[in-house]
């Protein structure tokens, strides 16, 4: 039985570490101008560490909680994991999570589509629907606005207590749009027969947050109905269009290469207008597609020199990278168009690392002098492989004509762009233009996003959505998108399908998608809470490539992986081969349980799900104890809760309870002077219970919700229980708060001149956006493993520099490509290429027959 003690220890067994006031001490002590010598540094830290070791033994308890466990010893079972039949069944129940979310997606498809088949456009069309910027607002007469008529509005916890309307859902505008055009009124009428369809939905899956129809003409209509406010400009600059949802439903993956004309005709506003221009494009490429960017006059110039002849991801941070350097463009010289044409189809032609799918050049320039028959005839004719799309900057017409040609010939679009005020609206008219082959193929492809920060900046969600199409047969070779719909699923909901409780103390699974997006894993964790920091919706998940595959090597954890393909997705469990291999039940009757359970010095782990509580209504006020206690008295029939978990929570509130009784006694007999600077003593389980005592002021900062890395969350067990959970049972875990002392430690290292800001802050602005910061955990003797750490730090500091930049970019791992391609179409009618009735240029006689061959086709 001693050998299941010992497993009871590194498995599931109670934990402790206590946070004191010695730091202050330390930073007094090692913060010190004077050099102190080795020799006392070590002998300071025998003496510390035997202090803290002693007063550690003290305030455990861990021969109280052993002599409890022995009462209910032979009810005690020890079960060998089966990882296969483990992933299995998680696999199963995160499948049924996916299916359900699809099917709501799926239904507002069909009515969506169904409403524009029986919908006949009418350009006089007068229909007040609900603005989400005008609702209930009101002129100084006190009338409601136009579009702005009353919309009740009530602050729901499910929509994280945001005023919504659960019966309504309303429409947003972007600002530089006309909220009245005629399209828009049309598109606006036919879809509100979604509104039928998104309350179904929500009363079918309560668990359903935000839904949604982005329409190809720029309006978006929301359920649950709320208030958009603008910004202090009196500005609402969200489009869906440029939204990751909309362009990976609405279009296949895409490599991208952009000319930007430099030439000395281009300075001014055209200049400004090109490098906005760039910018909205880059807006509307997302984590599938792959792009380049090469500014052009009689030279070639690559925006990024690093990147010269090949093809980077259009990530967040590669596209911000580049937007930095397109301000260091400036204007002179003689455009050569050919060189840089040349330069784009080469880069295309040879391409090894990109989407593989639809490809496109991406021109913007204030004129051609002529069509470069002869450069497309080389690369481009007559399969038409690469899309051509033109952008006319300025209000000359001069080269228009040459320009549209380009575009036409070559399966794209042209547009003139005059203001900064055009440059969306033109922008997007190429998403059209790429989306025409889905369209006519009818895929309905359900697209899942990477995890990303919502606009609220406050939850990790993840969107599932799908295209729109007309079904109407006039308009088939056409290709119209109509929109896209999606609705948002918050990475807590997919961690419900997948309890941490399961996996053991390291270990962990990670759903990912069909493209290659990691949806759950730990590693999320750090990045989120960090983009909430920043305040940065636009958060950028961690992919496939990045997770800590190292772990496979049995000399790191021992971790072994178990995967399970799940329909458009797989679900991969990494389970340690120690503390990951066994699982511990217990017994206990449920009265006595309860007893434990509801005691003040008790606390849940708040992301973990014990019952799930989101299902009904009614039960969405509920904690997780009052939801546990309710379930198990019979008296909410319709809760849904995890029988295993509340068996072992159980058995831990009993055996756990002795030591609050152990603890007071110790708070009322503690004399002036002993135990100084105890703060507080803690308890962990592998079922999420913690028991807290503090023996000074409420005032402390560590256990709390802010806290994230020392309690309980859905993806990890706290850092101080991993760490304890390594060593040999019976031995203690010292916690050094690293930020707290790096600053006083470094000056006495090098010199007091040297650092005169305090270094944890320059460190922490230097690191790489998936690095991660952690507390250092030592164990004795205390001081010296700190200090090999805090130099490792500075060195670290020291070798990190910009010359890593250009060899991170070139570094970047292939992303696993989504498996459809819908890139052309032989019934899709090129023509549609800028609204061009016929070509006005003329191009050479020669080729008059191949170009009738190509618009043949």
């Amino acid at each position: 039985m001693l050998e299941n003690l010992n497993l009871l220890r590194a498995f599931g067994g109670f934990f402790f570490i206590f946070w004191t006031a010695f730091n202050t001490a330390l930073v007094d002590v090692v913060g010190s101008e004077q050099q102190i010598p080795l020799s006392v540094v070590k002998l300071w830290a025998s003496a510390f560490g035997g202090e803290i070791k002693s007063i550690a033994a003290k305030y455990s308890g861990s021969q109280l909680l052993q002599k409890k466990y022995k009462e209910y010893e032979k009810d005690v079972a020890i079960e060998e994991i089966d990882g296969l039949q483990l992933v299995k069944k998680l696999a199963k129940n995160m499948e049924e999570m996916f299916h359900k979310k699809s099917e709501a997606v799926r239904r507002l498809v069909e009515a969506a589509e169904d409403a524009y088949l029986k919908h006949e456009f009418d350009a006089d069309l007068q229909y007040e629907y609900f603005n989400a910027v005008l609702i209930n607002e009101r002129d100084e007469e006190g009338n409601y606005l136009e579009l702005g008529k009353e919309f009740i509005l009530v602050p729901n916890d499910h929509f994280n207590n945001l005023p919504v309307n659960i019966s309504l859902s309303d429409v947003q505008v972007p600002t530089n749009m006309y909220n009245k055009d005629p399209a828009i009124v049309n598109g606006v009428y036919w879809s509100e027969s979604l509104n039928k369809v998104f309350v179904d939905n929500f009363d079918r899956d309560p668990s359903l947050i935000w839904q949604y129809f982005g329409s190809a003409k720029g309006f978006f209509r929301q359920y649950p109905g709320i208030k958009w406010e603008p910004d202090e400009n009196g500005v609402i600059a969200f489009d869906c269009r440029n939204r990751k949802w909309y362009i990976q439903a609405a279009t296949s993956p895409k490599d991208v290469v952009i000319l930007v004309d430099v030439s000395g005709s281009m300075k001014g506003l055209r200049l400004t207008i090109a490098k906005q221009t760039v910018s909205s494009i880059l807006d509307t490429l997302g984590d599938d597609d792959f792009f380049n960017i090469i500014a052009y006059n009689e030279e070639l110039h690559y925006v990024e020199p690093c990147l010269n002849g090949t093809l980077v991801q259009a990530d967040r941070t590669n596209k911000e990278h580049f937007r930095e350097h397109l301000d260091k463009l400036f204007a002179k010289g003689i455009g050569m168009l050919d060189i840089a044409l040349n330069e784009a189809f080469n880069m295309l032609n040879e391409v090894r690392q990109g989407s593989i799918c639809s490809q496109a050049i991406m021109l913007i320039t204030d004129g051609a002098v002529d069509t470069y028959d002869t450069i497309f005839a080389k690369y481009n004719w007559p399969d038409r492989k690469v899309r051509i799309f033109t952008y006319l900057i300025g209000r000359e017409a001069a080269f228009a004509d040459n320009l549209k040609w380009m575009a036409c010939a070559n399966k794209g679009f042209f547009t003139q762009i005059s203001t900064l005020a055009d440059v969306q609206e033109n922008v997007m008219e190429y998403l059209h233009v790429l989306s025409r082959p889905k369209v006519i193929d009818q895929e309905h492809d359900v697209v899942w996003t990477e995890a990303y920060i919502d606009s609220t900046g406050l939850v990790l969600m993840t969107t599932v959505a799908m295209p729109v199409f007309s079904k109407q047969n006039e308009t088939r070779s056409k290709g119209i998108l109509l929109g896209v719909v999606g609705t948002d699923v918050p990475v807590k909901e997919l961690l419900k399908a997948i309890p941490k409780y399961k996996l053991g103390i390291h270990g962990y699974a990670f759903a990912i998608t069909n493209n290659g997006y990691i949806l759950t894993h730990p590693e999320l964790r750090p990045l989120y809470e960090e983009g909430k920091k920043r305040r940065k919706p636009n958060y950028s998940s961690v992919d496939l490539s990045e997770v800590e595959w190292e772990d496979r090597d049995d000399t790191v954890r021992g971790n072994y992986f178990k995967v399970c393909s799940i329909s458009l997705h797989s679900l991969g469990v990494a389970l340690s081969r120690g503390h990951g291999k066994y699982f511990f039940r217990g017994n206990v009757t449920v009265e006595e349980g309860l007893h434990d359970l509801e005691h003040p010095d008790v606390s849940l782990a708040d992301e973990w799900s014990y019952c799930n509580t989101d299902l009904h209504p009614e039960h969405r006020q509920m904690t997780q104890l009052e939801a546990i206690k309710r379930y198990l008295t019979g008296k909410e029939p319709l809760l849904q809760c995890d029988k295993e978990l509340i068996q072992e929570v159980l058995f831990d509130a009993v055996v756990s309870a002795p030591i609050e009784a152990y603890w007071t006694s110790l708070a009322l007999n503690k004399s002036e002077n002993s135990d100084k600077g105890v703060e507080v003593a803690f308890l962990g389980t592998r079922t999420g219970l913690s028991r807290i005592n503090l023996f000074v002021g409420p005032e402390q900062d560590f256990l709390t919700a802010e806290d994230k890395e020392n309690i309980f969350n859905a993806d990890h067990f706290p850092l101080w229980y991993r760490r304890a959970a390594e060593q040999i049972p019976g031995s203690f875990v010292y916690s050094i708060p690293f930020s707290t002392v790096l600053s006083a430690v470094l000056p006495m290292l090098t010199s007091r001149y040297v650092f005169a800001v305090p270094i944890a802050q320059r460190l922490k602005q230097t690191l790489e956006p998936c690095d991660t910061e952690y507390p250092a955990f030592v164990s004795e003797p205390l001081l010296i493993f700190f200090f090999n750490t805090i130099l490792r730090s500075v060195l670290n500091y020291i070798v990190h520099n910009e010359s890593l930049k250009c060899e991170r970019l070139k570094s970047q791992k292939i992303r696993r490509r989504p498996e459809s391609c819908h890139g052309f179409h032989p019934e899709e009618n090129a023509r549609e290429c800028g609204g061009v009735p016929g070509l006005s240029a003329k191009p050479p006689f020669v080729l008059l027959p191949l170009l009738l061959t190509i618009f043949s086709r």
